[in-house]
């Protein structure tokens, strides 16, 4: 792995003693800062895409905390746009897929080995291919050392949030922000407040339903774009020819449905059938609306070719809501429009764990598709081992988990100072808790946003004699329903990787 380093006064060296103070100074620097490489892989219902980015992270040593945080990050190259290659209806065509990935490390000087982290993600109608799936492991173990595959609406909505800019903006002004990311297969929703994605949610509409020849002779024609076509007025199956103004009709269907999916409540029918997720709720006040995905070109006029499909036709209609005041929120400037996905991809999928880890054997790592349980259970003041134990096994029952036939992680929210008696009683309520798993001489795997990933491990291995392999690290966030991978230990800031993630394929 490369670091970077900051500049210094090297090379005014006067005695050994000198020297070994810098390089005591050299080696404290380099253990709190890192940089990592990264790759996202968007494979979308339109577009496949790849960005490689650096991302610089920092300690925060201000306030005695082992977490890192990202300080700086950007891509250093973006691939060319190409048309998501189908070998059929059902499939994608995965040796042209793997020729554009090989093309863009190639034109990037990149290698396998040089990537740190990064997401392979399949949105919108790709999800639905039968080898969507297979596609994104497989690419996964090829690109990097730590690269996950994942799919999923939700997932989605919030990368697209993030490399739009969206979340940056609500962050900077302090505002509450839609993001809507309309892509070739979908139209995913985001809410943004204070820097954080609040709300996701996602609607069957996209420019790239219906495709057309330079006849104008439908090529491909996905179910929603069938649907849609219908309830445009028209009835439509591959192989019919359509004119622009049926395309503009479509359009301008898609164009009021994406309003009064968002803005009507209660929903009606139309809008109901359209959500591919949950609705969104209390969507309160909205301080502007941000475009991001395909079909955002068109809605800011960056593009004005035809490539045969509705994009074009759902820009115009976008300006036509704008110029008759249908549109109900402020139309915020654009940041990323089609790149916003990839870029959420690549820069915004890991966290780094503190340097206050316990990991009892290496090889464990690297751990993926690792399903996050967060027992309903404050670590606040006294804890009490028993009740502990009985709400991790409520929560695996809740959950459907046969406790020791799978790995999962508990994930923690720790409060108040880190005593001895505390940690302690944290640790027997998980020995407890996990009778089956420790029986079974199954992985511990414990996540905690707090700063004793080290001190619960050596209490389990040391203390309560666990013979079990134990991975504890800390710096971590995470929610049930959450999946994670966890890599490798990195060197010397002896952190971890872990990418939080969504596996929902073929929806």
């Amino acid at each position: 792995m490369r670091l970077f380093y900051h500049d210094g006064p090297y090379g005014h060296v006067h005695d050994d003693e000198d020297h070994d103070h810098d390089l005591d100074n050299n080696m404290l620097w380099i253990s709190d800062h890192i940089e990592l490489n990264t790759v996202g892989i968007d494979i979308g219902s339109a577009g496949t895409q790849l960005i490689f980015s650096k991302l610089q992270l920092a300690r925060r040593g201000e306030d005695l905390s082992s977490r890192y945080v990202v300080v700086g990050r950007g891509s250093f190259y973006r691939s060319p746009v190409s048309f998501t290659p189908y070998s059929d209806n059902s499939r994608i065509d995965h040796e042209e897929i793997a020729r554009i990935v090989d093309d863009a490390y190639k034109q990037a000087d990149m290698n396998a080995e040089a990537v740190h982290t990064g997401a392979v993600i399949l949105t919108g109608e790709a999800i639905r291919r039968e080898n969507a799936q297979a596609i994104g492991d497989a690419l996964a173990e090829k690109v990097g050392n730590f690269v996950c595959a994942t799919a999923g609406h939700n997932m989605e909505a919030q990368l697209a949030a993030f490399g739009s800019g969206a979340a940056r903006r609500s962050y900077d002004k302090n505002e509450r922000i839609l993001n809507i990311d309309m892509g070739g297969g979908t139209t995913k929703l985001a809410v943004v407040e204070k820097g954080k994605v609040t709300q996701t949610a996602a609607i069957y509409i996209g420019g790239r339903l219906v495709v057309t020849d330079e006849e104008g002779v439908i090529v491909r024609l996905d179910p929603g774009g069938a649907s849609i076509a219908e309830r445009a007025g028209y009835r439509l199956q591959l192989g019919d020819r359509v004119t622009p103004d049926q395309l503009q009709a479509m359009g301008d269907w898609m164009a009021q449905a994406v309003v009064d999916c968002i803005a009507q409540r209660p929903l009606s029918d139309r809008c109901r059938d359209l959500y591919l997720t949950p609705e969104l709720q209390d969507l309160g006040r909205i301080d502007g609306v941000m475009f991001s995905g395909g079909v955002a070109e068109f809605i800011y006029e960056r593009e004005e070719r035809d490539f045969g499909d509705l994009g074009l036709y759902l820009g115009q209609a976008f300006h036509k809501l704008f110029d008759n005041s249908r549109f109900p929120w402020e139309v915020l400037p654009a940041g990323e429009c089609m790149r916003a996905t990839v870029v959420g991809a690549s820069e915004y999928t890991v966290q780094i764990s503190g340097n206050t880890n316990y990991i009892s054997d290496h090889s464990l790592l690297p751990k993926k598709n690792v399903q996050v349980l967060k027992p309903e259970f404050e670590l606040e003041g006294e804890i009490n081992p028993e009740e502990l134990a009985e709400s991790i096994r409520f929560h695996l029952k809740s959950f459907g988990i046969q406790e020791g036939k799978a790995d999962i992680a508990l994930a923690f929210h720790w409060k108040g100072t880190p005593e001895y008696g505390r940690v302690r009683a944290l640790a027997e309520g998980i020995v407890d808790g996990l009778q089956r798993t420790i029986a079974g001489g199954r992985p511990l795997l414990i996540v905690l946003d707090g700063d004793l990933a080290r001190t619960v491990g050596s209490i389990l291995h040391e203390e309560l004699k666990l013979s079990n392999p134990i991975v504890s690290i800390d710096g971590i966030m995470l929610q049930d329903f959450d999946f994670i991978d966890i890599g490798q230990q990195l060197e010397p800031s002896m952190t971890v990787p872990v990418t939080v993630k969504s596996l929902l394929f073929r929806m």
